[in-house]
């Protein structure tokens, strides 16, 4: 027998090359290698997704934290829930959004004295559609006078019913006082309430690098920090906050200047968001979430980072011309001209429009200057067909007995039956333009 018929064709006993498995250079080896490479490449994934799913917890965790749940908001509507007014349309929604100018804390006391009380600097019913295929923000002004029902303090004491200021709702019952009272004046549900203060709004500006405003002329307010030029200006946060809130030295004084340019300013913010990317962008995103979080109270079905993004995600879509912003209509109050009061009946066409959730259609701009308010003497803007003498600084209506003189000269008659229209304005505007 020969020695080749014990010894494998090219090994070791033959002198030739060494057989595969055999040496370091064989087949068997680098498959071993290519499984441990596998192994080790598999583990480091799994690593990877375990750190990623860990910081994604940890930034869900954190901005969830942010929110503070409104509990006693919560426990006092649901004690009155069999008063409160049902929704009509489905699928449709009403955020009450409130800016407190309360002055507790550090960040909060520069703007001054902390009274252990807050007011509604600023409110806004927010009523987006069935479909998200419409916004419409609507401001309450703080100096309406309204119906507010009696309240629970934070001391636990109750308040009496009283007709008031509408934000001495909020100053004496907080936010649920505040829903109770909008709800009682609208007949609309209220979904949601959110709640923001100065540094909150501060830091959702200053997320973004500013918001670019249009000035017609300029700005020179040593109580509102204020000193801009004319024209396109980026406010940062500190900028933004005396924007919205001066009264004195911007347009005519009056606070309806003030909640035109606070909606204005709001459509600017949603043009920046827009242009942006903002919302398809998670690096340009977190900082925003994050400072939009810092200084918010919800409801507590808002109060998770989950309940916010399921309100915005589909307000991404929204074309901005449909993005509308309005007053409710209102007028001089009968007893004291420095007070509002509902023009009721064209009042009650808006609300009715936003239970049913039936379309708002915007007039177009609310005059800025009024006779006998710091406006130019019988001025009517030209081809609006709005008579020049209007009530103070309220926009164009009439009294209840009278024909709403918003509807332009150009625009069908009472016998064709045209929607109604309300002045404001929309986030599609350019104020510079």
């Amino acid at each position: 027998m020969s020695d080749s018929a014990g010894t494998p064709s090219g090994g070791a006993g033959t002198g030739g090359t060494p057989g595969a498995g055999a040496s370091a250079s064989g087949r068997g080896l680098s498959r071993r290698r290519r499984r441990r490479w596998l192994r080790r490449s598999g583990i480091a994934v799994a690593v990877l997704v375990v750190a990623a799913v860990g910081t994604g917890w940890a930034v869900y965790a954190k901005l969830s934290d942010n929110i503070t749940p409104d509990e006693a908001a919560a426990d006092e509507l649901a004690r009155y829930e069999k008063e409160r007014p049902t929704s009509l349309a489905h699928g449709a929604q009403n955020i009450l959004l409130i800016g407190s100018d309360s002055r507790s804390g550090d960040a909060n006391a520069r703007y001054g004295e902390d009274s252990g009380t807050e007011r509604s600097d600023t409110t806004i019913l927010l009523h987006l559609a069935a479909g998200r295929h419409s916004a419409t923000a609507v401001s309450v002004p703080r100096d309406l006078m309204v119906d507010v029902p009696g309240c629970r303090r934070p001391d636990g004491s109750r308040t009496e019913p009283v007709f008031a200021m509408f934000n001495y709702a909020f100053q004496k019952g907080g936010s649920a006082c505040t829903v109770r009272t909008v709800e009682k004046l609208t007949g609309i549900r209220v979904d949601h309430h959110v709640v923001v203060d100065f540094q909150g709004f501060k830091k959702m500006v200053d997320s973004l690098d500013g918001v670019e405003v249009c000035l017609k002329e300029p700005i020179d307010d040593k109580d509102a920090r204020l000193k801009l030029p004319a024209g396109r200006v980026t406010l940062d946060g500190e900028q933004a906050l005396g924007y919205v809130r001066a009264r004195k030295s911007l347009g005519n004084g009056s606070d309806t200047d003030r909640m035109e340019r606070q909606q204005r300013f709001l459509g600017a913010l949603v043009n920046k968001v827009r242009s942006n990317d903002v919302l398809l962008n998670p690096v340009k995103l977190y900082p925003v979430l994050d400072a939009a979080t810092s200084s918010l109270t919800t409801d507590p079905g808002l109060a998770s980072l989950r309940g916010l993004y399921e309100l915005v995600r589909g307000l991404r879509d929204i074309p901005t011309e449909r993005v509308q912003f309005l007053t409710v209509p209102r007028e001089s109050y009968t007893l004291d001209a420095n007070r509002d009061q509902l023009v009721k009946s064209e009042a009650e066409k808006l609300f009715t429009r936003l239970r049913r959730d039936e379309p708002v259609v915007i007039a177009g701009e609310v005059p800025r200057d009024f006779s006998g308010n710091g406006g130019s003497p019988g001025g009517a803007r030209a081809g609006s067909g709005v008579p020049s003498e209007l009530p103070r600084d309220h926009g164009e209506y009439g009294h209840d007995d009278a024909k709403s003189p918003e509807l332009r000269a150009d625009e069908p008659g009472e016998g064709d039956s045209p929607p109604p229209t309300f002045p404001g304005n929309t986030a599609a505007e350019d104020t510079c333009g």
